[in-house]
């Protein structure tokens, strides 16, 4: 599809060519109603005014646009903060943008990012609707991929990287198995959700295999929805002696329940986190996760976008990328 040109938006509003391009410097010299008209122009067909990028050309600078779901797990905020690192070293600055799980926040950060002329975006999408998003990015013709998680199928033309989700759901099941459970909760992560659904596949998995009877507790990926969780497991179901949390928030609550229940952790009661993010091994007792090496991950995705960009090397349509599970002190050492 043809990206829509300025002349596109003159022959649309009934305007010049060098009237278009005085309402898009913002000059006082143009009436308000032409303004208006040209505005309702450059909506209607879909054109994106790319302001900076003649001066992006001149500088031999280069801006990459990363929209992330939600900036508050510091998962997402130790990723961004490596893939910032890792193309700053390249010489890109980055634009990063929290979408707060909000798609009409993400189609307003993407749209604005596409207008200071990013080369390319990297989005973990919101959930939701994103056709306005992949409508814009389509328009601008830039690459982009999606990280972490996956709303859009279309991964031929947005191509998804993440790592191995319900790999890492099968390793946790195993340790806490052959660590003696007996009962093992799969714990936190929205219903419905594709990396819900990947790890608790890996989790299913196992426990099935091994004539078991799953405990599901779907909820918010939360400290306190970990919190109320242990609290119901402990009350509804006694024989329940082990937990995989849908990520380290979760279990930190899933600890601070235990502690205030008199719970012996990692002997009565076996936790697993899952992204392994910093506080996990720095909390008490420290906690056993499953490791997604985001830092490394970080870097891959940074060189995955730059060969895209510099040599034209589109990437796989998916990637996933290897996880291990990092024993602590909130699980059982196995013999």
């Amino acid at each position: 599809m043809r990206r829509p040109t300025i002349i596109d938006v003159a022959n649309k509003a009934g305007v010049s060519k060098s009237t278009v391009s005085l309402v898009l410097q913002g000059s006082a010299q143009v009436k308000a109603e032409t303004r208006t008209l040209v505005h309702a122009a450059m909506k209607e067909i879909g054109y994106v005014y790319n302001r900076s990028a003649a001066n992006l050309r001149s500088t031999g600078n280069a801006l990459i646009g990363l929209v992330i779901n939600d900036l508050t797990n510091p998962f997402f905020t130790e990723f961004a903060t490596s893939l910032q690192m890792a193309l700053g070293s390249r010489g890109y600055a980055v634009v990063v943008a929290n979408t707060n799980e909000d798609p009409n926040i993400q189609d307003q950060v993407v749209t604005a990012m596409l207008e200071h002329g990013v080369s390319a975006l990297i989005l973990s999408p919101a959930y939701g609707d994103v056709s306005k998003t992949l409508e814009a990015v389509e328009r601008a013709g830039i690459p982009m991929m999606q990280v972490l998680r996956q709303v859009e199928n279309e991964t031929g033309k947005h191509p998804f990287i993440a790592p191995d989700y319900r790999a890492g759901g099968q390793a946790a099941a195993q340790h806490l198995l052959n660590a003696g459970a007996r009962r093992v909760a799969f714990v936190g992560g929205l219903e419905g959700r594709q990396v819900t659904q990947e790890r608790f596949s890996g989790y299913l998995e196992v426990i099935q295999e091994s004539g078991l009877d799953p405990i599901v507790m779907t909820g918010k990926t939360s400290r306190a929805f970990g919190h109320s969780a242990a609290i119901d497991l402990f009350r509804n179901h006694p024989d329940c002696d082990a937990a995989l949390c849908f990520n380290d928030l979760v279990a930190f609550g899933m600890i601070n329940a235990c502690h205030e229940a008199r719970v012996e952790i990692g002997n009565s009661f076996q936790i697993i986190g899952f992204d392994d993010i910093r506080e996990a091994s720095e909390c008490w007792p420290a906690l056993s996760s499953v490791h997604c090496g985001v830092e490394a991950f970080g870097r891959q995705v940074a060189d995955t976008i730059l060969c895209w960009l510099q040599k034209d090397e589109m990437p796989e349509v998916e990637t996933r990328t290897d996880v291990r599970l990092i024993h602590r002190q909130t699980t059982k050492a196995l013999g």
